[in-house]
């Protein structure tokens, strides 16, 4: 039986976002004679900084300070021109047709800034297809806190335990399964080293999981 509400994960399972930040940041790490493994970046993936710091890390192996700010300027500049040149990611468009198809509401819950989260969907001609967008302002505290699906569960008005939610990270299938909610798993070329086996699905891409929605 189809899930009563979708409610999507944004960067690394909407738009591959995550993939040009990893490369801008180990890009800093191999200037300064340091690899940065994605076993380890990927503490950081569905929070923010304040779980796992890739900026301190380096600081802790090399023993010095950097400039962060302009770091981070050169980094979003090169960033956003990658990203731009992406289109959702495979399976997406398809699996909100479905879902407007089908009249199932759909939610984005990202630990994200709406200006960020918003900004592509629109660029992407995806922000028509959610019912809600619940971005970092909207909650207390963002993944893995439960914070952010509880706001969207609230919302949507629908018990946690009918909607299914799509996540990439360890932190925000924490969040979403101590909301209440059951988690969809999609790893990506970031996250495909996490080991997933506590979400209630598992599947390797979004095509892979429309499919079985269409199965049932």
């Amino acid at each position: 039986m189809p899930p009563k509400a979708l409610l999507f994960d944004f960067d690394g399972v909407i738009l591959d976002t995550e993939w040009p930040i990893y490369l801008s940041i180990q890009k800093v790490f191999e200037e300064n004679g340091h690899p940065l493994p994605l076993e380890e970046y990927v503490k950081c993936i569905g929070s923010d900084f304040n779980t796992w710091s890739p900026e301190k890390y380096l600081e802790e192996l090399t023993g010095r300070s950097f400039d962060w700010k302009q770091i981070g300027k050169d980094r979003n500049i090169w960033i956003r021109e990658e990203i731009s040149k992406f289109d959702a990611m495979p399976g997406v468009r398809d699996t909100l047709r479905f879902c407007r198809n089908q009249k199932i509401p759909t939610a984005v819950v990202s630990s994200s800034t709406h200006s960020w989260v918003d900004r592509w969907l629109e660029k992407l001609n995806l922000f028509e297809f959610f019912d809600h967008i619940i971005a970092r302002e909207d909650a207390e505290k963002i993944k893995p806190a439960p914070d952010l699906y509880l706001e969207a569960i609230k919302h949507l008005g629908i018990p946690p335990q009918d909607c299914l939610v799509i996540e990439d990270s360890k932190n925000g299938l924490k969040s979403a399964q101590t909301a209440g909610c059951p988690v969809v798993a999609i790893p990506n070329r970031i996250t495909a080293c996490i080991d997933f086996s506590d979400a209630q699905f598992q599947f390797s891409s979004m095509g892979e999981f429309l499919d079985h929605l269409n199965s049932q």
